[in-house]
């Protein structure tokens, strides 16, 4: 696969930052576009590795890496990241295009085919974290409130614990889970000191609109064939996976299993490589169904 070539696109409030696998101009495939959120670009080089025959694109959400905010600080909602993937999309040249959204990169997926169908030709949501939607939804959209109040009260270290905690917790948040003592941060190697910022492209850019998102079901219901709703089989019943569960139940779509866990995809970016290679595979045969 050719090496990514970098390119920044301006758009109301952000400098956005993405990169080209291949070119642009081959149209025997539709672009492949692989998204997280907050993970950026760097999450996607082994699943790009496995598309040589196609032109891969990937990018940086606003606020994350390298594509900085020119509207200050504060909170982000799936509407605006939507508005910037349809911008970039528009701008490749290249659309409809196909799409890998893995996590919050599948919530800011759903509001865009809600909002720009026109422009995807597939979607691919790998485990959207909708705690808005699933049964216990009270208390986990108060357990991740009560992560962002830890962040913006006690910084990183508390605040991701807490994260990490509630990512593996395995079936329905309980009434009194934010009641039960905190994780310790430095059980995760996490700081327990607070450095006082509060810019975390998680903790304090997307964490509340992203979990709290409600799609727009009848939108999406128009699209469905556009979507595949994807959930890994190694998640049992994380919070991720039942998110995705709920979304395509409300749909009535059958979700479909891919290799490995939350972050199936990955090689050796973070040190916690999933099965790449089977999840590529999987990924090919959807988007070639």
């Amino acid at each position: 696969m050719p090496d990514p070539v970098s390119h920044t696109l301006d758009v109301p409030g952000a400098v956005l930052t993405y990169d080209v696998r291949g070119d642009l101009a081959d149209r025997t495939q539709p672009v492949l576009l692989l998204i997280g959120s907050p993970m950026g670009a760097s999450g996607f080089p082994t699943l790009a590795s496995h598309f040589t025959d196609r032109t891969v694109v990937t990018y940086d959400p606003r606020g994350v890496e390298r594509s900085k905010r020119t509207d200050g600080s504060g909170e982000l909602s799936p509407e605006q990241h939507a508005d910037d993937l349809a911008a970039l999309i528009e701008t490749l040249e290249a659309g409809p295009v196909d799409v890998f959204a893995s996590s919050g990169g599948a919530v800011n997926a759903l509001a865009l085919v809600a909002r720009r169908p026109e422009l995807v030709r597939r979607v691919v949501a790998h485990e959207p974290p909708l705690a808005g939607l699933v049964p216990d939804a009270e208390y986990a959209l108060a357990a991740c409130e009560d992560i962002y109040q830890t962040y913006q009260r006690d910084g990183m270290g508390p605040a991701m614990a807490k994260f990490i905690a509630i990512t593996q917790y395995d079936g329905e948040i309980p009434a009194d889970y934010t009641s039960q003592p905190a994780p310790d941060p430095a059980m995760f190697g996490l700081p327990t000191e607070d450095d006082g910022s509060r810019d975390d492209a998680l903790l304090g850019q997307n964490l509340r609109g992203c979990t709290s998102y409600q799609p727009d079901v009848d939108a999406l219901a128009k699209s469905a064939d556009r979507l595949v709703i994807a959930v890994g089989e190694e998640s049992s019943r994380q919070l991720a996976r039942r998110g995705g569960e709920a979304i395509a139940q409300r749909l009535g779509l059958t979700p479909v299993v891919f290799p490995s866990n939350h972050g199936g995809f990955l090689g050796d970016e973070y040190g916690m490589p999933g099965k790449p290679e089977e999840f590529a595979g999987k990924l090919r045969e959807v988007l070639d169904a």
